[in-house]
């Protein structure tokens, strides 16, 4: 058994004075106990911060706030949630169990590692784990990674299915850290192997996630959806968070961001770029999506991920305009 020492602070600022070297936070655990029984996880200290007071959902204007201890389950099934915001509270209830969103915190949900099964092992080299050791995936079990945004370093794919919803929702993460306060846009917490696939996201050490807000609903009908290899309790293959809005059969906005497919939440701004201002057809949505798929670099047993990212962006707008 390893010994960490263990805090649990009352307040977020209180947190981030007690972050230090080895240090990790502590939310609901399902993700980083884990890790931690693997041993892919060694923190010198846990920071507990789930019982910390960001627990709330609250509305502000026409935005709404959403605390980073908030539950999966309490975020899916929240009045406001449901109403203004259908496409996320489907994404949620997408991953996972009902034990395990039960336990999950928004902030935990965002902030989860790979399931790449060399990150998993630590029998294996994986430059996640250990930069500059190398990416086994590449020429191994590759079948469930990633296709867009990939690296000479890291083939991984971002497991979160509430991050695909907050990305095309264009959501903002609100951060306290040692540097003090600030926002960061979705996308862009996370971001793209490159050279240092051990970082998945944009924060710095001791940053600390306090809420998600998200803006007003964007006009036009939303939809989330996922393909997998089960029924539930299963990561992607592809899934995507589309927003549509035609007017007189004409696109007049789209956001659309696909999941199992990078590194990151994908925002697919070629195909958005490609179909705004023309006509809401499948041959259209076709076009767009072959646009954006243009960027894949598949490798041998993931090639398959092209032609079902491609169908089901089309399949998926041509329902919005049903």
């Amino acid at each position: 058994m390893r010994l960490f020492e263990y805090a649990r602070p009352g307040s977020a600022a209180d947190a981030v004075r007690a972050f230090g070297p080895g240090a990790m936070y502590l939310g609901g655990g399902t993700n980083l106990v884990d890790l931690m029984r693997l041993g892919v996880a060694e923190p010198d200290r846990l920071v507990d911060v789930g019982k910390l007071p960001l627990d709330a959902i609250e509305q502000a204007g026409d935005r709404l706030r959403i605390g980073a201890a908030v539950r999966n389950s309490d975020l899916a099934a929240h009045p406001l949630v449901r109403s203004r915001y259908p496409m996320l509270a489907r994404a949620v209830l997408s991953g996972a169990s009902g034990q395990v969103r039960n336990m999950a915190t928004t902030a935990g949900n965002l902030l989860q590692r790979t399931r790449c099964p060399y990150f998993q092992d630590v029998t294996r080299p994986c430059n996640k784990r250990q930069p500059g050791s190398g990416c086994p995936a590449i020429e191994g079990d590759h079948t469930n990674l990633a296709i867009l945004g990939t690296s000479h370093a890291c083939v991984a794919t971002h497991p979160s299915d509430m991050a695909v919803a907050l990305a095309a929702l264009e959501a903002e993460v609100h951060v306290t850290g040692q540097g003090g306060d600030k926002i960061v846009p979705m996308p862009g917490l996370h971001r793209l192997p490159a050279d240092a696939p051990e970082r998945d996201t944009v924060l710095e050490p001791g940053d600390l996630i306090t809420a998600v807000e998200l803006p007003a609903p964007p006009p036009g009908a939303s939809l989330y959806r996922k393909v997998r290899e089960r029924a539930s309790f299963a990561f992607a293959l592809v899934s995507i968070a589309a927003v549509l809005d035609v007017r007189d059969g004409t696109v007049t906005g789209c956001r659309i961001a696909l999941g199992g497919v990078a590194h990151a939440p994908w925002r697919a701004e070629h195909a958005e770029q490609v179909l705004v201002g023309g006509p809401a057809t499948g041959e259209a949505f076709r076009t767009a999506a072959e646009a954006e798929l243009e960027r894949a670099r598949p490798l041998p047993r993931n090639d398959f991920k092209v032609p079902l990212a491609r169908n089901l962006i089309v399949r998926t707008l041509e329902e919005l305009t049903s």
